[in-house]
């Protein structure tokens, strides 16, 4: 499947351009700026390459950059704000702190036509947050656009597909910075648009099919949206290799237990086990009053009550998990200047003993994401559009001692 390439140096706004681009139906993947030049090379799916902005400044000791080859793969690059200041340093341009940092809208002015300004106003609000600007472009280079406090804010090689922005398209604040996207992926780089909630389930089932083959799967359902769409795909792949647990811990909203085994038994016909578990959670939590022993109490009890049912169930060689790109990415540490790495319950927080192969179905999407796969797949609104509700569930809001009588206060105060 044909995608963009998305180098991260450590922008705030990365996962936002990922998100902006799948919603023009491409299929875009972040790496870290250090991804090797070799697995770029081979991997003959990528069709563009975007250079995401960041806090460094490309004259720096320490300043993230990519290989130079990236620039002589004849694949068409956009850089975003440090991306532009980071080709153009390749390329033999000037780079300089500003007097000020440019940070909030700015007026941009279109200089000449190209291909990346189809439907572009002459005169188009953007976003700008930068502290260094570029004062003098490469040789090979033009300037497309300005704006009153950078003259040179849009760029682009005289002969290759390369081009740069000062600003950033994909905030709102940037009123044409979709056109400016838009343009970017099928002006310049000529993507057939073939992303979509429905290509993806397509794909889905087919590589869970060959994957899975005969074996059969666990996945524990919590009616949250993730685990609902997951087991509601799983059962459109593999039908009854796949066996749903429900843990009833107690400190469910109203009626949600009774809600989740009406919809997926009645409706979608999985094959759900319901575990009632209410009395095992309240007396592990009787006594505890700090919310984060709260939540280490609750997780482990779940993994035991979890184990326990799956041992009486049998053989399985997959364990389905609600996994998202958000939770990958930000699980993997891209070695870059910005990001705070933090370890995420959906990934490689298994328990050794369990020896299961993991089945992450959604590991390549965002949640709004999911939500579009549920559409496509019937799930019901009153699943897709919940409110998120954490495995701790009501426990964390009750300030002391979880009891059965604070938690019926809560739940009819909820209602």
């Amino acid at each position: 499947m044909e995608k963009v390439l998305i180098l991260d140096f450590g922008s705030q706004y990365t996962q936002l351009i990922a998100r902006k681009i799948r919603e023009l139906h491409v299929y875009s993947e972040i790496q870290p700026y250090s991804c090797p030049i070799e697995k770029i090379e081979q991997d003959t799916d990528i069709k563009a390459i975007i250079l995401s902005g960041g806090p460094s400044s490309v004259y720096s000791k320490d300043a993230p950059i990519c290989h130079e080859r990236i620039f002589q793969l004849g694949k068409p690059i956009l850089g975003i704000c440090y991306g532009l200041q980071l080709i153009a340093h390749t390329f033999g341009g000037a780079v300089k702190p500003a007097t000020r940092r440019e940070y909030g809208r700015a007026a941009l002015f279109i200089d000449q036509d190209d291909p990346l300004l189809k439907d572009i106003p002459p005169a188009s609000t953007v976003w700008m947050s930068h502290g260094d600007h570029l004062t003098r472009i490469p040789e090979e280079f033009v300037i497309l656009g300005h704006t009153e406090n950078s003259p040179i804010a849009i760029i682009r090689h005289k002969d290759q597909p390369i081009y740069g922005l000062q600003f950033h398209p994909e905030v709102h604040h940037s009123v044409d910075g979709k056109q400016f996207l838009w343009n970017f992926l099928y002006h310049i780089a000529g993507f057939t648009g073939d992303w979509s909630p429905q290509s993806f389930v397509e794909s889905s089932i087919q590589k869970i099919r060959e994957k899975v083959r005969n074996e059969r799967v666990l996945c524990a359902l919590s009616g949250g949206v993730d685990s609902s769409v997951a087991a509601v795909l799983l059962h459109h792949a593999i039908g009854d290799q796949l066996t749903c647990v429900f843990v009833d811990t107690g400190l469910l909203r109203m009626n949600e237990a009774q809600q989740v085994e009406k919809i997926f038994r009645e409706q979608f016909h999985l094959n759900l086990i319901s575990v009632t578990a209410r009395e095992i959670f309240l007396s592990r939590l009787k006594g505890i009053e700090d919310p984060e022993e709260k939540r280490k109490i609750i997780g482990k009890t779940f993994i035991e009550v979890f184990e326990q049912e799956a041992k009486k169930l049998g053989d399985f060689k997959y364990l389905a998990q609600g996994t998202l790109y958000p939770d990958v990415i930000e699980s993997v540490s891209f070695k870059g200047p910005s990001v705070t790495i933090k370890s995420h319950h959906n990934v490689g927080g298994l328990p050794e003993n369990m020896k299961f192969q993991l089945l992450e179905p959604f590991r390549e999407l965002f949640k709004d994401e999911v939500r579009e796969v549920g559409k496509e797949l019937g799930v019901p609104e009153e699943i897709l559009e919940r409110h998120p509700f954490p495995g701790p569930g009501l426990a964390v809001r009750i300030l002391g001692e979880v009891t059965e009588e604070r938690l019926e206060i809560l739940r009819k105060a909820d209602e």
